[in-house]
C-alpha cells in the first residue's frame, strides 16, 4: 500500500471530427461491433505516461493547483502550463535546496511516504523535471493530460 500518482496523455476523436483516425481506433480495439451503438460515435485514448511512488510533494502540488485542495482520488484535467509551472518549481528547489519547504512542500499522509527532505524527496524532483521535459517535447499540441493517484 502507498501513494501511487499517475500521469495520463488523452486524446480525443469523433467519427465526424477526424473519420479515419476514429475508424482507425475502432479497428486496433476490435470494437465494430459495439461502437456503432451510440449516436454521436467518439474515441477517447489514454496513455499513462508518468508515475510516481509515495512523492508527496508532487501529489501535493497536484492537488492544491488542479483539483481545487480536494484530496479525493479523482483524476483531474492538468493543462501544459501546470505541467511547465511545476516543472520550473521544481527546478528552483532542486537549484536551492533551501526553498523546499516554501516552494513545494511535503503532505503527511497515512502511506504517503517520508516527509523529509532527503534524497527521495531531490531524486523525485529530477524525475519530475525529466519527465514533464520529456512529455512537452514528445507529446503533440492535440493532446490533454490528467493527473490520478490513489492509496
Amino acid at each position: 500500500m502507498g501513494l501511487d500518482q499517475y500521469l495520463y496523455a488523452k486524446n480525443f476523436t469523433s467519427k465526424v471530427s477526424d473519420a479515419n483516425k476514429y475508424d482507425r481506433i475502432i479497428e486496433s480495439l476490435e470494437a465494430g461491433d459495439f461502437s456503432q451503438l451510440c449516436q454521436f460515435p467518439y474515441a477517447s485514448v489514454s496513455l499513462a505516461v508518468g508515475y510516481w511512488r509515495k512523492q508527496n510533494a508532487i501529489h501535493h502540488w497536484f492537488v492544491i493547483n488542479c483539483q481545487d485542495g480536494e484530496d479525493d482520488c479523482r483524476e483531474s484535467y492538468v493543462s501544459r502550463e501546470q505541467l511547465e509551472e511545476l516543472r520550473e518549481i521544481c527546478q528552483k528547489v532542486l537549484a536551492d535546496n533551501s526553498l523546499a519547504d516554501e516552494l513545494l512542500p511535503t503532505l503527511p499522509g497515512f502511506f504517503f511516504g517520508s516527509t523529509e527532505y532527503d534524497e527521495w524527496y531531490f531524486s523525485g524532483l529530477t524525475y519530475t523535471v525529466s519527465l514533464i521535459d520529456n512529455l512537452l517535447e514528445s507529446i503533440p499540441s492535440g493532446w490533454d493530460f490528467a493527473y490520478g493517484s490513489s492509496w
